[in-house]
C-alpha cells in the first residue's frame, strides 16, 4: 500500500512537472525537444535516460553494462544517478532489475573501501541524492545522519557557492545529482534547495560562456582535456541547451540528458548571460569558518565536509583526517595513494609531518577564493587571485584566457608535447601568484622547495605555455611577447624566455619567472595592428632584492600596459621601504656558470675586505665568507644542484649580485 501511494504521488508530480517545463521560455523548450529527438537517433551512452523520459524501451546492453560494474567501478555514482532517473521515469518497469544492483553497495563511508569516493563535492551529492530518493520512493533504510547531511550540503551550496567552482569536469555531475532532487524529491525543502543550487551552478556556466558558446574558465578543479577542444564535451550540451550558441550536439551527454529531461525553471539562468563581464567574485569561505559552519555535523560527516573543500592534510585538519583514515581503514583507497607512506607512522607525528610538507599539504584547500572574471564577446580572461603561490597544485587552473575557440594558459611541471599526457592530479606542480585587472593578468612563479619524500614528479619546475598556432588566423612576436588573432579576438602573452622544451614554448624555473597575459578584441582596440602597438608600448620590469628588515630575498615584477599597471613583491606580506636595498643584476663577474666543483668570483674590491654571501632561491643563507683578495674561489662540490644567488658587499658600495647554476 505504501509503494502504491508513493507511485500516485509521483504520477501527480510528473503531471505538474510537465507544466513547469513548458512554463519555461518556448524557445528553450523547443530547443530541448529538438535536442532529445536528434540525439535519440544516434547511439550514445546516455541514451537510456532520454529513452526512459520518452517512454521508449531501454537499451538493455547499456543497462547491463552499468549494472555489471556497480561493485567495481570507481566512479559508479556517475551511472547510479542515471539509474535513479530511469527508475522515476519508467514507473516500475525496470525496478526489479535495477534495484537489485543499487541495493548491493554502500552509499556512505564504510570500512576498508578502496574504490568509491564519497567526499569530493560532486561525488557527495550524487551519493546522497541517490540514497535519499531510494529512501523516499522505495523505503530503503538510510543511515542516521543522511537527512541532516543532505540538507546541510544544499544550504551550504546556496549560501557559499561551490568549492569545485567553474569546473567543466565536475560541475556537470554535481548538477545531475541536484536535478534528480529538484525533479523527484517529495520533501519540499530538499526539492527547493536543490533547485536553487542547480540554478546557481548553471549561472556559473553562463558567467564565463562567450558569445561563441565556449567555456574555458579558471577552475578550482579541472582536467587539461577540458581546454583542448571548444565543443563536444559534457558541459557543452548544457551551454547549447541554455543559450543555443555553438553547434548542435549530435550525441547526448550525461548532463545534457539530465537538463533536457528536467522540469527545472531555467528562465533566470538564461537571463543571466551577458556578452560583457568584468567582476571579482568571492567564492566559498575560509578554512576556519568551515569549522564553525560544519560544527553541528557528526564527527565523520564533519571531516568529510572539510575534505569536500579540499582540506585533506592541512595542518589544521590532519588529526581528524588521520583518525578517520585509521578508523575506517581507508589508507589503501586510491584517493590517498600519494600520502600512503605516512600510514605506518604514529598519529602523534602527523601534525609535524603536515607542517613539514606544507608545500603539498596546504594547497589542496579550494575554499574562500577571489576569482577575477573578464569577458568581452568572444574573449575572456579569468583567474584565482593570490592562490597558494609557490605550493603544489591539485587540478587547479589559476589563470586561463579564451580567444574564440582556443584556450591560452600557463602550467608548471614536466613539459609534455601532448598536453593530455600531463599529470592529471597535479596540473601545476607549483602555483603562481596571479593578479588580474580587467583584461590583464600578471603571473609570477617562484616554487617552494619540495621534499624528496613526495617523489620525483615534483622536481620539475618548468613553466609551459598552452598555445596552439594553428588555432590563430594571425600570429606575431615582439621581443618576449607572442601575439595571436582569431577572427576579431586578440591575445598577447609576455613569456619569461624565448625557447622551447619538447617543442613547447616553456622556460626553466630556477629562482622565479613572470608571465603576462592580455586579451581584447576589435571593439576594444580596433585593428590587430593597433593591439600589437599597445603591446609594443608596454613596459615590463623585474628584479630581486634583499629585504634587510625581514631578511628575505624578494622577487619583484611589474607590468604597465595600456592604462593598466600591476606589480607585486614576492617575499614577505609587508615590506618596509627603509628596509629595501635594490641590488643590480649581472654586474658581478664569475665563472664558470653553470658551476660543478667551484665558481671563481671577481670581487673587484681594490684590496678592501669583501663579504660574499650565497643564498638559495628560497632566501636562505647557504654560505658566507669574507676576503681581501680580488679573486675568490667558492667551493660548490657539496651544494645540491640548483639555482643560487651570489651577493658581494664591499664597504658602503651598493651590493652586487648574480645568479649561478650549480649542476653536478
Amino acid at each position: 500500500m505504501h509503494h502504491f501511494l508513493q507511485r500516485i504521488i509521483v504520477s501527480v508530480f510528473f503531471v505538474l512537472s510537465s507544466f513547469l517545463l513548458f512554463a519555461n521560455d518556448s524557445t528553450y523548450v523547443n530547443r530541448a525537444n529538438n535536442y532529445i529527438q536528434t540525439t535519440l537517433l544516434n547511439t550514445t551512452t546516455s541514451q537510456n535516460v532520454l529513452r526512459a523520459y520518452k517512454s521508449l524501451p531501454l537499451d538493455t546492453v547499456e543497462l547491463n553494462i552499468d549494472l555489471g560494474t556497480i561493485t567495481t567501478r570507481t566512479t559508479i555514482d556517475f551511472k547510479i544517478i542515471e539509474l535513479i532517473r530511469i527508475l522515476y521515469f519508467t514507473n516500475g518497469t525496470y525496478d526489479a532489475k535495477i534495484l537489485a544492483g543499487l541495493n548491493s553497495i554502500p552509499y556512505w563511508i564504510n570500512k576498508a573501501d578502496t574504490v568509491r569516493n564519497f567526499w569530493s563535492e560532486n561525488h557527495m551529492i550524487m551519493w546522497m541524492s541517490s540514497d535519499w530518493l531510494l529512501h523516499e520512493k522505495y523505503g530503503r533504510p538510510i543511515d542516521a545522519t543522511l537527512d541532516a547531511r543532505l540538507r546541510h550540503y544544499l544550504m551550504l551550496k546556496n549560501t557559499y557557492g561551490f568549492y569545485e567552482f567553474f569546473s567543466s569536469t565536475y560541475s556537470p555531475y554535481a548538477l545531475s545529482g541536484l536535478l534528480n532532487l529538484a525533479d523527484f524529491a517529495q520533501d519540499s525543502q530538499i526539492r527547493d534547495l536543490a533547485a536553487k543550487a542547480a540554478q546557481s551552478l548553471l549561472n556559473e556556466f553562463m558567467l564565463l560562456t562567450t558569445d561563441k558558446g565556449v567555456f574555458f574558465p579558471t577552475a578550482g578543479r579541472n582536467y587539461v582535456g577540458k581546454y583542448e577542444i571548444a565543443y563536444g564535451q559534457n558541459h557543452n550540451d548544457l551551454i547549447y541547451l541554455l543559450t543555443g550558441i555553438g553547434p548542435m550536439p549530435p550525441l547526448a551527454s550525461s548532463s545534457g540528458a539530465f537538463l533536457a529531461s528536467s522540469a527545472l525553471s531555467i528562465d533566470s539562468v538564461q537571463n543571466s548571460w551577458r556578452s560583457n563581464v568584468d567582476t571579482l567574485l568571492n567564492i566559498g569561505h575560509s578554512l576556519d569558518s568551515g569549522f564553525v559552519i560544519n560544527q553541528g555535523m557528526s564527527p565523520v560527516d564533519k571531516v568529510v565536509f572539510q575534505w569536500s573543500s579540499g582540506a585533506y592534510f592541512h595542518p589544521k585538519v590532519i588529526d581528524q583526517t588521520g583518525r578517520l583514515l585509521n578508523d575506517s581503514m581507508l589508507w589503501n583507497h586510491v584517493d590517498f595513494e600519494l600520502l600512503r607512506p605516512i600510514s605506518t607512522l604514529p598519529p602523534s607525528t602527523y601534525l609535524d609531518l603536515s607542517e613539514g610538507l606544507g608545500v603539498i599539504s596546504k594547497s589542496s584547500v579550494i575554499s574562500g577564493e577571489q576569482v577575477s572574471v573578464f569577458k568581452h564577446n568572444s574573449v575572456s580572461l579569468s583567474s584565482i587571485r593570490d592562490f597558494w603561490k609557490g605550493k603544489v597544485g591539485f587540478q587547479q587552473f589559476p589563470c586561463v584566457a579564451t580567444i574564440g575557440t582556443t584556450s591560452v594558459y600557463t602550467a608548471s611541471g614536466q613539459v609534455k608535447r601532448n598536453w593530455l599526457l600531463r599529470n592529471s592530479n597535479n596540473a601545476n606542480i607549483h602555483l603562481p601568484y596571479v593578479f588580474q585587472k580587467k583584461n590583464v593578468a600578471l603571473m609570477m612563479y617562484r616554487p617552494e622547495p619540495t621534499p624528496d619524500i613526495i617523489g620525483n614528479a615534483f622536481t620539475y619546475k618548468d613553466v609551459a605555455l598552452h598555445w596552439v598556432d594553428q588555432d590563430f588566423d594571425e600570429t606575431a612576436t615582439d621581443s618576449l611577447w607572442i601575439l595571436g588573432r582569431q577572427e576579431n579576438g586578440y591575445v598577447a602573452v609576455k613569456r619569461a624566455c624565448i625557447g622551447t622544451i619538447d617543442s613547447v614554448m616553456a622556460c626553466n624555473t630556477f629562482g622565479g619567472q613572470t608571465w603576462v597575459t592580455i586579451v581584447g578584441d576589435s571593439a576594444m582596440y580596433g585593428s590587430f595592428a593597433n593591439f600589437k602597438n599597445v603591446v609594443h608600448q608596454s613596459h615590463f620590469s623585474e628584479k630581486w632584492y634583499l629585504d634587510t628588515v625581514a631578511m628575505q630575498y624578494v622577487y619583484y615584477a611589474k607590468i604597465d600596459i595600456d592604462t593598466i599597471s600591476i606589480d607585486y613583491a614576492w617575499g614577505v606580506d609587508s615590506i618596509l621601504p627603509n628596509g629595501i636595498h635594490a641590488i643590480a643584476e649581472n654586474n658581478l663577474a664569475l665563472y664558470p656558470n653553470p658551476a660543478n666543483e667551484k665558481v671563481i668570483i671577481s670581487l673587484d674590491n681594490s684590496g678592501q675586505e669583501s663579504v660574499v654571501e650565497l643564498y638559495g632561491v628560497n632566501g636562505q643563507l647557504v654560505k658566507s665568507t669574507s676576503s681581501s683578495s680580488e679573486i675568490l674561489p667558492l667551493d660548490t662540490r657539496h651544494l645540491p644542484s640548483g639555482m643560487y644567488i651570489v651577493i658581494v658587499k664591499v664597504g658602503n658600495q651598493p651590493p652586487k649580485q648574480k645568479k649561478i647554476l650549480v649542476s653536478h
